[in-house]
């Protein structure tokens, strides 16, 4: 499970996951950078990335992946969604977005999966957003200042 997606090299391992500094700002390349920001695309190979950080991969790419770390597929979740999620890849790369309606314009619904059993298939459950309550913006975390 990530944030984006795969890398430009095709020999990173999750051994190389494990390694990454993560208590620190993001940097505009490497690994970091592309677990966060990196997306897939439809076509075989790698292309530059539409964000202009981290890179866009293809199902060989995601297919390569899998095979060195010995897994049935990845889930990632920066990229908004119609349904609140997409399967890509041969089933292989699974985006699921749980915010809907993003950033109140988007319209799209928001998702989460569930995975029970030995057959690790996951089911999806999407959801349409609620409208907001009346209160003004960091309402509540304010309130939560006077606690400390």
């Amino acid at each position: 499970v990530m944030h984006g997606g795969l890398f430009k090299d095709d020999n990173v391992t999750l051994d190389d996951h494990r390694k990454i500094d993560r208590n620190r700002q993001p940097p505009e390349s490497g690994l970091m950078c592309e677990l966060l920001w990196s997306d897939p695309q439809p076509m075989p190979g790698r292309a530059e990335s539409k964000r202009g950080v981290g890179t866009m991969f293809g199902p060989d790419i995601t297919s390569k992946f899998l095979q060195r770390n010995n897994l049935e597929y990845i889930i990632r979740s920066h990229e908004v969604k119609p349904e609140g999620y997409e399967v890509m890849h041969d089933g292989k790369c699974i985006t699921v977005f749980s915010a809907p309606n993003y950033c109140d314009t988007m319209g799209n619904q928001g998702a989460f999966l569930t995975i029970t059993g030995d057959d690790l298939t996951p089911k999806f459950t999407s959801f349409d957003s609620v409208p907001h309550p009346n209160v003004k913006p960091m309402a509540y975390a304010n309130s939560l200042f006077g606690m400390f």
